[in-house]
């Protein structure tokens, strides 16, 4: 028996074998959920799909955030669902360096819609696909909270979201439906190497990080497992960090011996 056996989750963002979403829908699937997996645009729609094959053939269904005929069309087909992950964000390559002063009125509002509101637009157009008892889930970084050099608006538009997430925590509650965030460590994805000077940031955490290593896709995808499962039926409007306790140091171990 699998902790999900019996739940349908569906996952947003898997663009590719390589992002955390994929480690996150592996998880899951690992343990027995049926999955449905979302994509954005024609260019990812036959990759999306062919990774679909490797969870039990998930059902696949077009989804634009950004437009709210697209997300009707999604509750439309999607049917019942026990839970809800969003991995989705969206911030102008230009405006993932230099000064957040220097960020236009444009490339905050896309920001802001795609990575933040994206969560309010599927929420309300899937809440009543949701099941009572669901668990929604959203990814997020340490860069909503703490300053991380170069992450910029990103890093805004997380805190957005983060904030988000516990609104509409209270929101279901009263269906039983949790609404967590999951903060992971920097892992290698495509979006990730859009930051100036990601490359740089693995070697520090894992050096300065109490469990002193890096997270991986499964880590995370373990993490989605606990929080979809009945085993978190009490946990809700929280951010649960998943790198190795990196979040909690105040100072780099070799500061402190100095």
């Amino acid at each position: 028996m699998g902790l999900l056996d019996g739940k349908t989750i569906l996952v947003t963002g898997v663009a590719n074998r390589w992002s955390i979403a994929s480690g996150i829908a592996r998880q899951l699937h690992a343990h027995g959920a049926r999955l449905i997996l979302t994509y954005q645009g024609e260019r990812v729609e036959d990759a999306v799909r062919e990774h679909a094959k490797e969870f039990g053939d998930a059902a696949v269904f077009e989804c634009d955030v950004a437009s709210d005929d697209s997300l009707s069309a999604l509750a439309a087909a999607a049917g019942k669902i026990d839970g809800l992950v969003h991995s989705i964000a969206f911030v102008k390559k230009e405006d993932l360096s230099g000064k957040v002063y220097d960020t236009s009125r444009d490339g905050f509002n896309l920001a802001l819609d795609i990575s933040a509101y994206s969560l309010i637009a599927l929420v309300g157009h899937l809440k009543d696909n949701l099941n009572d008892g669901s668990s929604i889930m959203a990814l997020t970084y340490l860069g909503g909270t703490q300053i991380v050099p170069n992450y910029n608006i990103a890093g805004i538009a997380k805190a957005a979201l983060e904030s988000i997430v516990r609104y509409l925590a209270f929101d279901l509650g009263e269906r039983g439906i949790r609404v967590n965030a999951i903060s992971a460590g920097p892992i290698k994805t495509a979006s990730s190497r859009q930051v100036a000077g990601f490359a740089a940031m693995g070697p520090k955490v894992a050096a300065a990080a109490p469990l002193k290593r890096n997270v991986s896709m499964e880590d995370v995808g373990n993490c989605a497992v606990y929080l979809a499962s009945d085993l978190s039926s009490q946990v809700t409007a929280d951010v649960h960090f998943i790198d190795a306790g990196y979040h909690a140091m105040g100072m780099y171990p070799d500061a402190a011996k100095a």
